[in-house]
Protein backbone atom coordinates (compact mmCIF):
# COMPACT_ATOMS: atom_id res chain seq x y z
CA UNK A 1 0.00 0.00 0.00
CA UNK A 2 1.48 3.20 -0.56
CA UNK A 3 0.04 5.36 2.24
CA UNK A 4 0.66 9.34 2.01
CA UNK A 5 -0.58 13.17 2.14
CA UNK A 6 -2.87 15.41 0.75
CA UNK A 7 -0.15 18.33 -0.16
CA UNK A 8 0.00 21.62 -1.25
CA UNK A 9 1.15 22.37 -4.81
CA UNK A 10 1.91 26.34 -3.84
CA UNK A 11 4.41 27.83 -5.65
CA UNK A 12 4.87 25.34 -8.42
CA UNK A 13 3.94 21.46 -9.15
CA UNK A 14 7.66 19.87 -7.75
CA UNK A 15 6.90 21.55 -4.40
CA UNK A 16 3.96 19.53 -3.93
CA UNK A 17 6.40 16.37 -4.34
CA UNK A 18 8.83 18.00 -2.02
CA UNK A 19 6.58 18.31 0.74
CA UNK A 20 5.20 14.81 0.20
CA UNK A 21 9.14 13.35 0.25
CA UNK A 22 9.48 16.08 3.86
CA UNK A 23 6.40 14.27 5.08
CA UNK A 24 7.63 10.09 4.43
CA UNK A 25 5.06 9.54 1.83
CA UNK A 26 4.85 6.85 -1.01
CA UNK A 27 1.82 8.56 -2.38
CA UNK A 28 0.23 12.19 -2.25
CA UNK A 29 -2.81 13.79 -3.51
CA UNK A 30 -2.99 17.97 -4.54
CA UNK A 31 -5.50 20.10 -6.01
CA UNK A 32 -5.17 21.07 -9.35
CA UNK A 33 -6.89 24.39 -8.80
CA UNK A 34 -7.69 26.35 -6.05
CA UNK A 35 -10.54 24.39 -4.20
CA UNK A 36 -12.37 27.87 -3.69
CA UNK A 37 -12.45 28.97 -7.49
CA UNK A 38 -13.49 27.61 -10.82
CA UNK A 39 -10.52 29.36 -12.89
CA UNK A 40 -8.06 26.40 -13.69
CA UNK A 41 -4.52 26.16 -13.03
CA UNK A 42 -3.00 25.75 -16.49
CA UNK A 43 0.64 23.77 -16.68
CA UNK A 44 2.89 24.38 -19.35
CA UNK A 45 5.11 21.51 -21.05
CA UNK A 46 8.18 22.60 -18.41
CA UNK A 47 5.82 23.02 -15.24
CA UNK A 48 4.47 19.00 -16.18
CA UNK A 49 8.24 17.72 -17.17
CA UNK A 50 9.41 19.54 -13.56
CA UNK A 51 7.05 17.94 -11.61
CA UNK A 52 7.74 14.26 -13.47
CA UNK A 53 11.21 14.40 -12.96
CA UNK A 54 11.18 15.21 -9.18
CA UNK A 55 8.69 12.70 -8.98
CA UNK A 56 10.96 10.09 -10.40
CA UNK A 57 14.00 10.96 -8.26
CA UNK A 58 11.68 10.42 -4.90
CA UNK A 59 10.00 7.53 -2.79
CA UNK A 60 6.57 8.80 -4.43
CA UNK A 61 5.28 6.32 -6.68
CA UNK A 62 1.70 7.72 -7.00
CA UNK A 63 -0.17 11.32 -7.40
CA UNK A 64 -3.80 11.51 -7.49
CA UNK A 65 -5.71 14.89 -7.88
CA UNK A 66 -8.67 16.15 -6.13
CA UNK A 67 -11.45 17.67 -8.67
CA UNK A 68 -12.36 21.20 -6.44
CA UNK A 69 -15.41 21.14 -4.16
CA UNK A 70 -17.42 23.41 -6.37
CA UNK A 71 -18.48 20.91 -8.51
CA UNK A 72 -21.82 19.54 -8.81
CA UNK A 73 -22.05 17.12 -11.61
CA UNK A 74 -25.54 15.96 -10.46
CA UNK A 75 -26.66 20.00 -10.07
CA UNK A 76 -30.16 20.90 -11.43
CA UNK A 77 -28.96 24.30 -12.85
CA UNK A 78 -27.61 23.96 -16.55
CA UNK A 79 -24.88 26.49 -15.74
CA UNK A 80 -23.48 25.29 -12.72
CA UNK A 81 -23.12 21.39 -14.77
CA UNK A 82 -21.90 22.77 -17.48
CA UNK A 83 -18.82 24.88 -14.96
CA UNK A 84 -18.44 21.04 -13.37
CA UNK A 85 -17.95 19.08 -16.90
CA UNK A 86 -15.12 21.68 -17.83
CA UNK A 87 -13.51 22.00 -15.02
CA UNK A 88 -13.76 18.19 -14.26
CA UNK A 89 -12.46 17.16 -18.06
CA UNK A 90 -9.87 20.08 -17.27
CA UNK A 91 -8.70 17.93 -14.32
CA UNK A 92 -8.64 14.65 -16.00
CA UNK A 93 -6.25 16.07 -18.94
CA UNK A 94 -4.05 17.62 -16.10
CA UNK A 95 -4.14 14.27 -14.34
CA UNK A 96 -3.24 12.50 -17.96
CA UNK A 97 -0.17 14.77 -18.21
CA UNK A 98 1.00 14.60 -14.94
CA UNK A 99 0.79 10.51 -14.61
CA UNK A 100 -1.68 10.73 -11.80
CA UNK A 101 -3.54 7.47 -11.13
CA UNK A 102 -6.48 8.72 -11.16
CA UNK A 103 -8.51 12.37 -10.32
CA UNK A 104 -11.15 11.70 -7.15
CA UNK A 105 -14.18 13.37 -7.66
CA UNK A 106 -17.54 13.93 -4.97
CA UNK A 107 -19.87 12.55 -7.51
CA UNK A 108 -22.49 16.02 -6.91
CA UNK A 109 -25.36 16.65 -4.43
CA UNK A 110 -29.47 16.48 -5.29
CA UNK A 111 -29.58 19.34 -2.89
CA UNK A 112 -33.34 18.90 -1.69
CA UNK A 113 -34.41 17.42 -4.98
CA UNK A 114 -34.94 13.78 -6.58
CA UNK A 115 -32.15 11.40 -6.34
CA UNK A 116 -32.83 9.38 -9.16
CA UNK A 117 -33.12 12.81 -10.95
CA UNK A 118 -29.54 13.86 -9.70
CA UNK A 119 -28.20 10.34 -10.61
CA UNK A 120 -29.17 10.69 -14.03
CA UNK A 121 -27.49 14.07 -14.37
CA UNK A 122 -24.34 13.21 -12.74
CA UNK A 123 -23.74 9.87 -14.82
CA UNK A 124 -24.48 12.12 -18.15
CA UNK A 125 -22.14 14.65 -16.70
CA UNK A 126 -19.33 12.02 -15.90
CA UNK A 127 -19.58 10.17 -19.37
CA UNK A 128 -19.32 13.38 -20.96
CA UNK A 129 -15.93 14.67 -19.50
CA UNK A 130 -14.42 10.59 -19.63
CA UNK A 131 -15.01 11.17 -23.43
CA UNK A 132 -13.27 15.03 -23.41
CA UNK A 133 -10.45 13.19 -22.15
CA UNK A 134 -8.33 10.25 -22.37
CA UNK A 135 -5.81 8.31 -20.25
CA UNK A 136 -6.37 9.52 -16.74
CA UNK A 137 -8.87 7.25 -14.69
CA UNK A 138 -11.90 9.26 -12.88
CA UNK A 139 -12.13 7.70 -8.99
CA UNK A 140 -15.83 8.36 -7.22
CA UNK A 141 -15.69 8.65 -4.01
CA UNK A 142 -18.22 7.51 -1.45
CA UNK A 143 -19.87 9.91 1.12
CA UNK A 144 -21.10 10.46 3.83
CA UNK A 145 -24.48 11.03 3.35
CA UNK A 146 -25.01 14.63 4.69
CA UNK A 147 -28.02 16.35 2.26
CA UNK A 148 -28.79 15.06 -0.58
CA UNK A 149 -24.80 14.36 -1.73
CA UNK A 150 -24.64 11.30 -3.77
CA UNK A 151 -22.69 7.68 -2.87
CA UNK A 152 -23.60 7.68 0.43
CA UNK A 153 -24.03 3.62 -0.38
CA UNK A 154 -22.13 1.37 -2.29
CA UNK A 155 -25.44 0.54 -4.28
CA UNK A 156 -25.55 4.32 -4.87
CA UNK A 157 -21.74 3.99 -6.24
CA UNK A 158 -22.92 1.41 -8.31
CA UNK A 159 -25.79 3.09 -9.38
CA UNK A 160 -23.60 6.02 -11.03
CA UNK A 161 -21.07 3.93 -12.74
CA UNK A 162 -23.62 2.33 -14.69
CA UNK A 163 -25.47 5.42 -15.33
CA UNK A 164 -21.89 7.13 -16.29
CA UNK A 165 -21.34 4.12 -18.95
CA UNK A 166 -19.57 1.71 -16.63
CA UNK A 167 -15.89 2.50 -18.66
CA UNK A 168 -12.75 1.04 -17.59
CA UNK A 169 -11.49 3.96 -16.32
CA UNK A 170 -13.99 4.47 -13.65
CA UNK A 171 -13.30 3.23 -10.30
CA UNK A 172 -14.19 4.25 -6.87
CA UNK A 173 -12.04 5.88 -3.81
CA UNK A 174 -13.13 4.42 -0.70
CA UNK A 175 -12.91 7.21 2.33
CA UNK A 176 -12.92 5.44 5.63
CA UNK A 177 -14.59 8.44 7.56
CA UNK A 178 -17.61 7.93 4.89
CA UNK A 179 -18.03 4.42 5.32
CA UNK A 180 -18.38 4.76 9.28
CA UNK A 181 -20.41 7.69 9.11
CA UNK A 182 -22.94 6.82 6.39
CA UNK A 183 -23.18 3.34 8.64
CA UNK A 184 -20.35 0.61 7.51
CA UNK A 185 -18.78 -0.69 10.65
CA UNK A 186 -15.37 -1.00 9.33
CA UNK A 187 -13.50 -0.94 12.70
CA UNK A 188 -12.91 -4.89 12.90
CA UNK A 189 -10.93 -7.24 10.24
CA UNK A 190 -14.66 -8.78 9.53
CA UNK A 191 -16.49 -5.83 8.89
CA UNK A 192 -13.72 -4.55 6.44
CA UNK A 193 -14.15 -7.81 4.99
CA UNK A 194 -17.56 -7.84 4.55
CA UNK A 195 -17.51 -4.37 3.10
CA UNK A 196 -15.63 -5.68 0.74
CA UNK A 197 -17.47 -8.69 -0.54
CA UNK A 198 -20.28 -6.30 -1.08
CA UNK A 199 -18.31 -3.69 -2.66
CA UNK A 200 -17.28 -6.86 -5.14
CA UNK A 201 -20.78 -7.88 -5.73
CA UNK A 202 -22.09 -4.27 -6.48
CA UNK A 203 -19.24 -2.23 -8.26
CA UNK A 204 -17.27 -5.49 -9.54
CA UNK A 205 -13.88 -6.69 -8.88
CA UNK A 206 -11.15 -4.36 -9.46
CA UNK A 207 -13.34 -0.78 -9.05
CA UNK A 208 -11.92 0.06 -5.76
CA UNK A 209 -8.71 2.40 -7.33
CA UNK A 210 -7.75 4.51 -4.84
CA UNK A 211 -8.05 5.12 -0.84
CA UNK A 212 -8.70 8.08 1.69
CA UNK A 213 -7.72 7.27 5.37
CA UNK A 214 -9.46 9.31 7.80
CA UNK A 215 -10.48 9.13 11.35
CA UNK A 216 -14.06 10.36 12.49
CA UNK A 217 -15.13 12.89 14.69
CA UNK A 218 -19.22 11.23 14.50
CA UNK A 219 -20.38 8.18 15.46
CA UNK A 220 -21.65 5.05 13.30
CA UNK A 221 -23.97 6.28 10.75
CA UNK A 222 -23.91 9.72 11.75
CA UNK A 223 -24.03 11.18 8.11
CA UNK A 224 -21.69 13.97 9.16
CA UNK A 225 -18.41 15.03 7.60
CA UNK A 226 -16.29 15.49 10.33
CA UNK A 227 -12.35 14.13 9.69
CA UNK A 228 -10.41 13.53 12.86
CA UNK A 229 -6.74 12.43 13.31
CA UNK A 230 -5.43 8.85 13.00
CA UNK A 231 -6.69 6.65 15.90
CA UNK A 232 -8.26 10.06 17.59
CA UNK A 233 -11.56 9.52 16.32
CA UNK A 234 -14.87 7.00 16.50
CA UNK A 235 -12.60 4.37 14.68
CA UNK A 236 -9.47 4.43 16.51
CA UNK A 237 -6.74 2.49 15.92
CA UNK A 238 -8.06 -0.48 15.86
CA UNK A 239 -10.66 0.60 13.08
CA UNK A 240 -7.78 2.63 11.09
CA UNK A 241 -5.85 -0.90 11.02
CA UNK A 242 -8.13 -2.83 10.03
CA UNK A 243 -8.96 -0.52 6.88
CA UNK A 244 -5.54 -0.80 6.26
CA UNK A 245 -4.69 -4.15 6.28
CA UNK A 246 -8.18 -5.22 4.05
CA UNK A 247 -7.07 -7.95 1.76
CA UNK A 248 -7.36 -6.40 -1.78
CA UNK A 249 -6.40 -3.08 -1.06
CA UNK A 250 -2.84 -3.43 -0.32
CA UNK A 251 -1.04 -2.02 -3.77
CA UNK A 252 -3.55 0.80 -4.26
CA UNK A 253 -2.06 5.02 -3.17
CA UNK A 254 -4.06 5.78 0.30
CA UNK A 255 -4.18 9.57 1.21
CA UNK A 256 -4.43 11.13 4.48
CA UNK A 257 -6.81 14.19 4.44
CA UNK A 258 -6.75 14.39 8.51
CA UNK A 259 -6.98 17.94 10.44
CA UNK A 260 -3.05 17.66 11.74
CA UNK A 261 -2.09 19.98 14.82
CA UNK A 262 -3.58 23.27 14.37
CA UNK A 263 -5.21 22.08 11.04
CA UNK A 264 -1.83 21.93 9.32
CA UNK A 265 -2.43 18.72 7.50
CA UNK A 266 -1.39 15.75 8.23
CA UNK A 267 2.44 15.63 9.49
CA UNK A 268 5.36 13.37 8.90
CA UNK A 269 4.46 11.45 12.16
CA UNK A 270 0.81 11.05 11.26
CA UNK A 271 1.76 9.42 8.26
CA UNK A 272 4.39 7.27 9.81
CA UNK A 273 1.59 6.28 12.47
CA UNK A 274 -0.39 5.24 9.60
CA UNK A 275 2.55 3.27 8.33
CA UNK A 276 2.79 1.29 11.50
CA UNK A 277 -1.11 0.73 12.43
CA UNK A 278 -1.00 -1.14 8.59
CA UNK A 279 1.90 -3.22 9.54
CA UNK A 280 0.14 -4.09 13.25
CA UNK A 281 -3.40 -5.03 11.10
CA UNK A 282 -1.23 -7.21 8.95
CA UNK A 283 0.18 -8.84 11.82
CA UNK A 284 -3.16 -9.32 13.41
CA UNK A 285 -4.83 -11.15 10.56
CA UNK A 286 -2.27 -13.19 10.04
CA UNK A 287 -2.34 -14.41 13.83
CA UNK A 288 -5.96 -15.26 13.19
Amino acid sequence: MLIGAHVSPAGGLPKAIERGVERGCRAIQIFNQSPRMWRASAYREEDVAAFREAMAASPVDAVLIHAVYLLNCASEDPDIRAKSLLSLTHSLRAGAAIGAAGVVLHPGSAKRGHVGGALARAGETIAEALAQSEGCELHLENTAGAGGTLGRSLKELASLLELAGADGRLGVCLDSCHLFASGYDIRTAAGMSALLREATRLLGRGRIRSLHLNDSQTPLGSNRDRHANIGEGELGEQGCAAFLSAPGLQRLACVLETPGLERSGPSREEVAYAMRLRERGLAARKGR
